[in-house]
């Protein structure tokens, strides 16, 4: 088995930074040669790759495919773009994953495409194949003629059953994070950024999007694609099926199948509000048009950023607008995340923290502060689970540990939300006008560059820091970036809205009101999921039953109130959500929702066998890494 690459982050001006704050390293470590990227020192620190980008550079992905659902595979050709940077080297190192590779050559200005000896490597369960090409002295291009595997992991295949319609199929990809490579043969890290061009052939009735420039059919029924920014592979996204479009403004729209699509427009008709509040705050919005498309069921996140054309759960449809602080998250992420990238998972708080504060920022300007607040505690609340529950104390670090086994362990929410509770102590130390002037220049500063958490000390020392120096020591930013758990020093927000809910419930504990007494008329979905949260445990049938007969929790359609409800009843032995708890985990394929609640089930032996049982029938409707992650959940249980 090929043993992980794995490497020393370095950054020559840390020393300075703070009066030197070190990140802890590794016995693994290893010194590796360091690339200019512009003004951004970047060195070969991603042990996620076989990519050899520290020698040579994919810039530009040409992808010329059939999707054909017979088979259940991409077919066609990729063809690279790519230049060396580093020292001389006659070979091109791409990582694949479950990739038939028929034919390579490789080309130089003159476009004379020649034949070029490969190797495929051994297969590592994580990280898949390398594709060593020998390019010689001259060639900056290579064509690799291939297909994807019908199991590829970033690719969900659904039958017309599966879909609402009925009548066709449907695909969608999920690159994030390492499933670019099931996808197509290319340097499938995020420190490499590219542009991308594609040209799609799909059956009659489907329309095909990308999250590049959507293009419209030719004469020859196929259709074109541009993204014209350079962007990680891991942004790479197709979708086909029976998909329809409804325009919310003259650039930001919706795609959904029928049976959803105005529904959809409505609930995210205000995302034109949210792109105004993030370019106010932070700069204009870079990329062309921003559309979303909700995806079926089965997608297994509440959204992905994936540019110009966001992927969404239809969780998120729940009729009131509740839950579009998602929406909010992955427009930000065009700012934060596509716009300036971790470029490697060990920094992902830098994509997702950032993303967090900014999506908390947007939902305050426009909403108020205190549903800011509200969704400020909810999120410490998962937090704190997150780092209680951590497996080891080095995966509560926001700069995570270098022996991560898989990128997955990058995105609890010590990424996302101790990620953006540093940043909001940042905005405390430092005042909030000054903080907002220095992240709008870091985004400019940073734009289409992928950095490390060490690049970002760099700049927060010289661009503020040093107009301030007391409002920050060495070892407090040491303690937030470099040490586990969450500081002391960390924002204990305080909702009123929250204090009147935990009043009430603290009542009906009581027996002093009974649950129908109980004010929830004006509760939004925040304050019932504090209420839900905060039950403690130990909660007789009876008072399950009393809540249940009150509200109608059991079966309710807002997915969020449904998951907080369900997690409680699996842990109070309510049984009478079986039958509609079953029907939750049959339509419902979102991972934040499935993963606790099988694990929750699984805790108890006869729980356990039920959620072998359910995880049976319901596998077949889940994506592919929702079918890898609750395989492990089970089996660890």
């Amino acid at each position: 088995m090929h043993m992980f690459k794995t490497a020393l982050i370095l950054t020559s001006t840390l020393g300075l930074v703070l009066g030197a704050c070190n990140a802890p390293t590794s016995k693994t470590d290893t010194p590796v040669q360091m690339i200019e990227a512009k003004n951004v020192k970047i060195i070969k620190h991603d042990k996620f790759t076989y990519a050899n980008y520290d020698q040579v550079r994919v810039t530009h992905l040409d992808l010329d495919l059939d999707v054909n659902f017979d088979k259940k595979i991409l077919d066609g050709m990729a063809t690279l773009d790519f230049k060396r940077v580093g020292v001389a080297t006659n070979e091109l190192v791409l990582d694949s994953r479950d990739l038939l590779i028929k034919a390579v050559s490789t080309a130089d200005d003159h476009n004379e495409w020649t034949p070029a000896k490969y190797t495929l490597g051994e297969s590592d369960v994580v990280l898949g194949s390398s594709l060593t090409i020998q390019i010689g002295n001259t060639a900056n291009k290579v064509r690799i003629s291939y297909s994807t595997s019908p199991d590829a992991e970033g690719l969900q295949w659904l039958s017309p059953a599966q879909t609402a319609g009925k009548k066709h199929p449907y695909l969608f990809s999920q690159a994030q994070a390492l499933n670019a490579r099931t996808m197509a043969p290319l340097q499938d890290t995020p420190a490499v950024r590219m542009t991308y061009t594609a040209s799609l052939r799909v059956p009659d009735g489907l329309r095909p999007l990308m999250s590049a420039e959507q293009g419209d059919k030719d004469e020859n029924g196929i259709y074109h694609f541009n993204m014209p920014q350079p962007i990680p592979s891991y942004l790479l996204a197709i979708a086909v099926g029976d998909i329809k479009f409804k325009a919310i403004n003259d650039h930001i729209g919706v795609y959904a199948e029928q049976y959803i699509l105005d529904a959809a427009a409505e609930e995210f008709s205000e995302t034109p509000l949210m792109e105004a509040s993030n370019a106010k705050l932070y700069g204009p919005y870079r990329w062309g048009r921003y559309d979303l498309i909700v995806l079926p069921p089965s997608f297994p996140f509440g959204g992905m950023e994936n540019p110009r054309l966001s992927f969404m759960t239809p969780t998120l449809i729940a009729g009131d607008k509740s839950l579009t602080n998602v929406v909010a998250h992955e427009l930000a992420h065009s700012w934060s995340g596509n716009l300036v990238t971790n470029s490697n998972w060990r920094d992902a708080w830098l994509n997702e923290g950032f993303t967090s504060y900014v999506e908390n920022r947007v939902m305050e300007d426009l909403y108020g502060e205190g549903r800011a607040v509200m969704e400020q505690a909810l999120s410490l609340e998962d937090l704190k689970r997150d780092i209680k529950g951590a497996t080891r104390p080095e995966l509560t670090q926001l700069k995570l540990p270098a022996d991560l086994a898989h990128p997955d362990e990058a995105f609890s929410q010590v990424a996302y939300v101790k990620g953006q509770f540093f940043l909001m102590f940042l905005e405390e130390r430092f005042g909030r006008e000054n903080f907002d002037a220095f992240l709008k220049g870091y985004f400019d500063h940073f734009a289409f560059q992928s950095i490390t958490t060490e690049d970002f000390i760099k700049y927060l020392h010289d661009e503020l820091h040093v107009k301030q120096p007391d409002a920050l020591t060495k070892a407090e930013l040491k303690e937030w970036i470099y040490e586990a758990g969450l500081p002391d020093t960390a924002k204990n927000p305080k909702s009123d809205a929250f204090e009147n809910v935990a009043a009430q419930q603290a009542a009906w504990l009581a027996g002093t009101i009974t649950a129908a007494e109980i004010k929830t008329t004006k509760w939004s979905t925040h304050e019932w999921l504090y209420f839900l949260n905060s039950l403690p445990e130990g909660l007789a049938q009876k008072q399950f039953n009393e809540l249940d007969t009150a509200y109608s929790l059991t079966g309710t359609q807002n997915a969020e109130t449904a998951f907080a409800w369900y997690m409680q009843a699996i842990k109070g032995d309510y049984h009478a959500v079986d039958k509609d708890l079953e029907h939750f985990f049959m339509t419902v394929g979102r991972g934040k929702f499935i993963y606790r609640l099988y694990g929750e089930l699984a805790k108890t032996p006869t729980g356990k066998t039920r959620a072998v049982e359910i995880f049976a029938r319901a596998r077949a409707g889940y994506h592919p890494i929702a079918q890898r992650r609750i395989g492990d959940i089970l089996s660890q249980e």
